[in-house]
């Protein structure tokens, strides 16, 4: 019997029929699959990237003149899907579930059972509960501007803003447990993924090649729970992910070169560094940390002759720091984040989100305890920075091109989470988010809790239709601005697609 890996004798070319079939239909496959390559631009770009022409023309300086270019860059400006009034996005963050009840969504009958034991289903970090003590609300509210808005008196500058904004009085969402929920507001998903920023950047890139287009600013009593998870890009290429600026002193270090470096010393260093980089990369196609290495370093060269002119605050004029607290204690640390936000819009940057309260509970707006020693600190040291944010940019044409986002992973329950205090235990079965300026209608309420507060029973809108509205307004389909991943077409509103709240729509 002949050895199972012999070859008959007197066949074709020394391989039967099968084996023929098999190698020459694998060069078939081969001759189509480059065709369809071809045509999508996909062989140019590899030429490209291996000796630094373009298609159409090889630019002098060869491979380190070309990469470098921003017109090469992913995050060069792309063209909306539809129309939109918002350019970039301002998102403040309110970490740990700022009250709903004690804020924004006036409930008379709180007052009425405060320290009454009632039936009310919860669901919290203490779990499933089916009655509680009631813990009526600690501030007064008030109604303000020609909407007759309730606003409590621990928020009197944004109250004066209320024309301008649209509240959702009915938000809900999964998870009552901070490090899912959070993942949740910020990348629509319980366990992360790509963050509403590095969508924004995937879909529109950004009109400022010289600075990130994606910032975060986290509280200086550290970052929020799941830490970089929030702002990261997923599956998405490194280079959408956000970039962190300093919460206290310079938001961003060693802009300038040692001394006795020159630019043209730091430029031909980094080109020679690009060109290693690349080489290596070539090696290892697909590796998006490692393109976003070297794409870093081209920014943060980038960087050093813009970013210190839009991180100074000295250019600023006193009144205008006044209006947003940076004169204060209280309030200076928030106000200069939120200065600062309005400066890097001003320049380009598309998505900038900042944090309010990280690091331990009792360093955030989560307020199991003592609720009124709670808000009182965090709204203390935000209402006047936010409200000086919405008026500096209205009254300098920004606000109808600025889309700001207001709100936290959930809200707070009606009733106390312990026998004794006024703490509240985690609330994602209803809670409210506001947004304001670009393309947001202003002076406008979507949506209602129950009498207590405990639910939304009323055009009820999860974090995907939030996520849906702030799209629509950039001018991007949610429904069609997609990422392949795994198989399937991903999105920020999940692959199930959601519709924009359409009554906050201009």
């Amino acid at each position: 019997m002949s050895h199972p890996l012999e070859r008959p004798a007197n066949t074709f070319c020394g391989r039967t029929r099968r084996e023929f079939l098999w190698q020459a239909g694998g060069a078939f496959t081969s001759v189509a699959l480059a065709g369809m390559l071809s045509k999508e631009g996909f062989l140019e770009r590899q030429a490209f990237a291996f000796d630094g022409a373009t298609p159409l023309a090889r630019p002098a300086g060869g491979l380190a003149s070309a990469i470098h270019s921003p017109i090469n860059s992913p995050m060069a400006p792309k063209p909306t899907m539809l129309l939109g009034k918002a350019k970039s996005v301002i998102f403040i963050f309110c970490y740990g579930g700022p009250s709903h009840v004690d804020t924004f969504d006036y409930k008379p009958e709180l007052y009425k059972h405060d320290g009454k034991t009632i039936k009310v289903k919860t669901k919290g970090r203490g779990g499933d509960k089916n009655e509680g003590r009631v813990v009526g609300p600690k501030w007064k509210f008030r109604q303000y501007g020609e909407c007759g808005a309730w606003v409590s008196d621990l928020f009197p500058h944004v109250a004066t803003c209320v024309d301008d904004i649209a509240f959702i009085k009915s938000m809900y969402a999964e998870s009552p447990i901070h490090g899912s929920a959070m993942l949740m507001m910020n990348s629509g998903r319980l366990l992360g993924g790509p963050s509403m920023g590095s969508w924004v950047n995937y879909g529109l890139g950004t009109v400022n090649q010289n600075l990130p287009g994606f910032v975060v600013m986290l509280d200086s009593a550290g970052g929020p729970i799941s830490g970089a998870k929030n702002w990261s890009s997923g599956y998405m290429p490194a280079m959408y992910q956000g970039t962190v600026l300093r919460g206290e002193g310079p938001p961003i270090l060693d802009l300038a070169n040692p001394e006795g470096r020159t630019d043209a010393h730091q430029r031909a260093m980094l080109d020679r560094l690009k060109m290693w980089n690349t080489r290596h990369a070539l090696l290892r196609s697909g590796n998006s940390e490692l393109e976003s290495r070297i794409e870093s370093y081209e920014l943060a060269y980038r960087m050093q002759s813009t970013a210190p002119e839009a991180v100074d605050m000295s250019l600023e004029t006193k009144e205008t720091k006044e209006l947003y607290g940076c004169d204060e204690e209280q309030t200076r640390e928030f106000g200069n984040k939120c200065l600062l936000a309005r400066r890097l819009v001003e320049r380009g940057v598309r998505f900038v989100q900042i944090y309010s309260g990280g690091g331990h509970n009792d360093e955030s707006w989560d307020a199991h305890g003592d609720l009124k020693k709670n808000h009182d600190y965090h709204a203390g040291r935000t209402d006047k920075p936010v409200a000086g944010l919405l008026k500096d940019l209205k009254r300098r044409g920004l606000l109808d091109e600025t889309l700001v986002i207001w709100g936290g992973e959930f809200g707070r329950q009606p009733t106390a989470e312990y026998a004794e205090g006024t703490g509240r235990d985690h609330n994602s079965y209803g809670f409210t988010m506001w947004m304001a300026g670009g393309g947001i209608k202003g002076g406008v309420t979507v949506g209602q809790t129950d009498e207590l507060g405990a639910t939304g029973v009323d055009d009820r809108y999860h974090v995907k239709h939030l996520h849906a509205t702030a799209l629509q307004c950039l001018g991007l389909d949610p429904n069609h601005l997609s990422f392949f991943y795994a198989g399937l077409d991903q999105k920020l509103v999940g692959v199930e697609g959601a519709e924009p709240i359409r009554q906050l729509i201009v």
